[in-house]
């Protein structure tokens, strides 16, 4: 069954919104509806739909019309084994002593390397997008300079990627992963079982440090947290009070272009950056805490 996509941008979050909920009354039905703020400080919002049936093009020329935005582009996605796809398309990735991986490349899996399995089916934190990968290179830097964190934590964990290379090089370590989402808690979950590594890393489901057991747990030594501008800004004076003097940060998710953004706003709740890698189009940050 073909699927038919209809994207457009604007100018700002009320009126992306206000458009959603338009397309969602559309006849055909869309069967989703995204909203997206692009990370690009432009202020412009993307709005995607998505239809079992071909759109009504008239209505959605009206639609752009009355709210603003671009002339939606229209295309019909053709039918795709996706995970097939996934499997064959990302191959390993290496990020110093560690070695992700999916179970299609098993036997690809190096001696000398520390191997996290990461299946495709997954669409966050896979390894092999920058901001993952830069938090794994600062992590293995770290290790290498003899940096040995006793409590860690991997805030908007995703699929555990991090925190699991925290946990295999940290035998004695507190390991804790956190996620808002439930479902990304869930495939934390099965990736720490997958990787024989139950009982080593907590997972919680939690916004930020909003959960007991964190506040328990603090302050941490090292804290992971690869999310996306807006919520890492946030997350600043939080991330400041748990977080022990002289503690490590790693920060990822966001752009080259909002780095300085963010090390200034980290600066500002009690930081000093310590070093900063740049891999394509993202930014990967380590800050110490005052």
């Amino acid at each position: 069954m073909p699927t038919f996509t209809a994207l457009t941008t604007l100018m700002g979050e009320d009126a992306a919104n206000g458009l959603a909920e338009a397309i969602e009354k559309m006849e055909p039905e869309p069967t989703g509806v995204g909203v997206f703020e692009i990370e690009d400080d432009s202020g412009l919002w993307e709005v995607g739909a998505y239809f079992l049936e071909q759109p009504n093009v008239a209505v959605l020329e009206l639609l752009a019309l009355a709210f603003n935005a671009k002339p939606f582009a229209l295309s019909e996605l053709p039918e795709i084994d996706w995970v097939a796809k996934v499997r064959r398309e990302l191959s390993p990735v290496e990020a110093g002593r560690f070695f992700v991986y999916g179970s299609h490349d098993a036997d690809k899996v190096p001696a000398d390397k520390i191997a996290l399995q990461i299946e495709a089916t997954v669409a966050f934190g896979t390894g092999h997008h920058g901001t993952t990968l830069g938090c794994l290179r600062a992590f293995d830097r770290l290790f290498e300079a003899g940096f040995r964190p006793a409590k860690v934590a991997d805030i908007g964990c995703g699929t555990a990627v991090l925190a699991m290379a925290a946990a295999a090089v940290l035998p004695d370590a507190l390991v804790i992963a956190s996620d808002i989402d439930e479902v990304a808690v869930d495939v934390a979950e099965a990736n720490v079982a997958t990787n024989h590594m139950e009982g080593r890393i907590e997972c919680l489901e939690a916004a930020g440090f909003q959960h007991p057991r964190l506040a328990e747990a603090a302050p941490f030594d090292l804290v992971f947290a690869n999310i996306l501008k807006g919520p890492l800004v946030e997350l600043a004076p939080a991330m400041a009070a748990h977080v022990a003097p002289a503690g490590l940060i790693i920060l990822s998710g966001l752009l080259v272009v909002q780095a300085d953004s963010i090390t200034d706003a980290y600066v500002a709740a009690g930081f000093t950056p310590q070093s900063r890698e740049d891999l394509g189009e993202w930014s990967a940050l380590v800050l110490r805490r005052n």
